[in-house]
């Protein structure tokens, strides 16, 4: 995600805490570039668990399956 998103979802986080608030539009430009956001870490979370591998104490290496545990 561009820094300049992540500058205006924290400008819209400091206006919400003010006494005049967020307009309905700003409202939800702030829920869409948070969910923005969430994504991009998401995303990111995922293709780096992708490139990890789990040694055991024997040094047998394993890649990380998704929806099952790795544990022995």
């Amino acid at each position: 995600m561009e820094q300049k998103k992540i500058d205006r979802i924290n400008a819209l986080a400091r206006k919400a805490k003010t006494p005049e608030g967020l307009t309905p539009a700003e409202t939800e430009e702030r829920a869409a570039l948070r969910q923005e956001y969430l994504n991009s870490v998401m995303d990111n979370l995922r293709r780096e668990l992708d490139n990890t591998w789990v040694v055991d104490e024997q040094g047998n290496k394993r890649k990380l399956t998704p929806g099952k545990k790795n544990m022995s």
